[in-house]
C-alpha cells in the first residue's frame, strides 16, 4: 500500500493580497471618499478658517486693485448682519458695484460673526457698519478684524502702506 503522505504534492502558501488587488481597493476607497467628502457639512471651525482666509485675500486683492487701477474702493463691514460688500467710488462720488466678480463674492460664510473691527481713525467698533477706504495708495489706515465661530476666533490684520495682511488663529491684538 502506498504512503498517502508521499502522494501529496507540496503546495505553495498563497496567503495575502496581490499588488493589483491592493491598488484596486485603494482606488475604490479614494473614489468613494472623493464623492462623499465634498458633500459632508462644513464644521463651524472650517467655516471660520475659510471666512478668515477669504476676508484676508479679499483685502489683499482690494488693496492691489486700488493701487493698479488708481481708483477708490470701499470695504463695508456690517457687524449687525455679519456681511461684507465692496463698492467703487465714481469720480462724482457715487458708490457703484465693481464689475469684478471677485469683489462681488461673499467673504464671510453663514454662521460666522464679525465680533469687532479696530481701525485707528475710528477706534474699536462692535456694532453697525464700518467703511474702510482703499485709494490709489492702497489702504490708508490699518485694521484688525476679529471673527468668531462658536468658541473659536480668528484675527485678520491689514497693515497700511504695503498691503500686507495676516490671518491668525485666536484673538490677537496689534500693538500701536
Amino acid at each position: 500500500m502506498a504512503d498517502k503522505s508521499t502522494d501529496k504534492i507540496p503546495s505553495r502558501c498563497t496567503a495575502g493580497f496581490t499588488l493589483l488587488e491592493l491598488l484596486v481597493v485603494i482606488f475604490i476607497v479614494t473614489l468613494a471618499a472623493g464623492i462623499v467628502f465634498p458633500r459632508l457639512p462644513d464644521t463651524e471651525a472650517t467655516k471660520l478658517k475659510n471666512s478668515a482666509r477669504n476676508l484676508g485675500s479679499g483685502i489683499r486683492f482690494l488693496n492691489d486693485q486700488a493701487i493698479v487701477t488708481k481708483k477708490v474702493y470701499r470695504l463695508h463691514l456690517n457687524l449687525n448682519d455679519n456681511s461684507t460688500r465692496i463698492t467703487q467710488l465714481s469720480p462724482s462720488g457715487e458708490e457703484l458695484q465693481p464689475g469684478d466678480q471677485f469683489m462681488n463674492r461673499r467673504l464671510i460664510e453663514e454662521g460666522i460673526d464679525i465680533e469687532d473691527v479696530n481701525v485707528p481713525s475710528l477706534g474699536l467698533v462692535t456694532e453697525g457698519e464700518v467703511t474702510v477706504p482703499f485709494g490709489p495708495g492702497g489702504i490708508g489706515d490699518g485694521m484688525t478684524i476679529h471673527l468668531k465661530g462658536g468658541e473659536k476666533e480668528f484675527t485678520v490684520i491689514a497693515y497700511p502702506s504695503g498691503g500686507k495682511v495676516k490671518v491668525l488663529e485666536g484673538r490677537q491684538e496689534v500693538d500701536s
